[in-house]
């Protein structure tokens, strides 16, 4: 246990800063889904058809997004791990709705657009967190 809190301690600050940065990231836009799909749960009007098990299934990962955005705040190992798996749950949710999409149909052309979007944010937000993992790997080896 003492040698990982020294290899904690002697991260660069900016692999420090970089793995705050991601998590930040993952709790804002956790927060933001959260939001979003309170509102239209609520009532509000979205401006396209709202396919609902993909409003609820958004609104519910909103919560995970924030809770990995959490861990990955004080642990890069299990951050990693959670966004990864936010990612590939995502990427079989669009690749579900894509199939099932339809001009006109339950699912609209706006909810493949932001459920891409979803998926790209977790890509990048996994890939930050496995370069950085790369880096304290490289790190204790040349400590």
């Amino acid at each position: 246990m003492g040698a990982k809190l020294e290899i904690e301690l002697n991260r660069p600050e900016y692999l420090k800063f970089s793995q705050k940065a991601l998590a930040l990231l993952a709790v804002l836009f956790g927060a933001m889904t959260i939001f979003a799909g309170f509102r239209v749960l609520a009532g509000t009007n979205p401006g396209y058809v709202v396919f609902l098990p993909l409003l609820i299934y958004n609104t519910v990962m909103g919560f995970v997004y924030v809770g990995v955005g959490a861990i990955s705040w004080r642990n890069l190992d299990l951050g990693k791990m959670g966004a990864f798996a936010i990612f590939m749950l995502n990427f079989i949710v669009l690749a579900t709705i894509y199939i099932a999409y339809t001009p006109g149909g339950e699912v609209a052309i706006d909810s493949l657009r932001a459920m891409t979007l979803r998926t790209v944010v977790w890509l990048a937000i996994f890939s930050g967190l496995w370069w950085l993992s790369r880096r304290k790997i490289d790190t204790t080896h040349h400590a």
